[in-house]
């Protein structure tokens, strides 16, 4: 099979509404409450797919990514600003914030099921791997992942 080493595809933050939903309620998905922290620098945003910079207000509280019910569906620490933000600046592309970091690119299936596909890359030409997955029939969503935590980042699927 020959893989463009370039796909389209769609980068998902956190949605809005899960985002409102915590900053109003100070709760999370699992009824924690978010704990508010001020950034050191570099911590990885999820609201916006940037790294933080020193001072700003952030929320850290659980999040369970887009999946079907089932096994495989999991709740994970992430962080976000605290008080709405822009969001990310394009979901066409991989975030410029986050280029040369390897990750994790866990691959699922329908199901919700980890597919076999699932790689780590190094971060330096993410759209050829996100191509590689994203070409097999049977994967339906990509998410990234912290390599040393484990850390849900984004969403990627193809484009609508």
């Amino acid at each position: 099979m020959t893989v463009p080493s370039t796909a389209a595809f769609r980068i998902h933050a956190l949605p809005a509404e899960t985002l409102d939903s915590v900053r109003a309620s100070g709760v999370d998905v699992l009824g924690h409450r978010a704990e508010r922290i001020t950034a050191e620098g570099g911590e990885p945003l999820r609201c916006c797919l940037r790294d933080a910079r020193p001072g700003d207000k952030l929320l850290l509280f659980g999040y369970q990514p887009p999946l079907p019910a089932g096994p495989y569906r999991e709740v994970g620490a992430v962080l976000a600003h605290a008080e709405p933000c822009a969001g990310p600046a394009d979901i066409a592309g991989y975030p410029p914030d986050w280029r040369g970091r390897p990750q994790v690119l866990r691959a699922y299936d329908a199901r919700g099921r980890i597919h076999d596909a699932t790689t780590v890359h190094d971060g330096q030409d993410p759209e050829k791997v996100i191509a590689e997955l994203l070409a097999e029939p049977d994967v339906v969503q990509l998410h990234s992942r912290n390599i040393a935590w484990g850390c849900y980042m984004f969403a990627i699927t193809r484009p609508d």
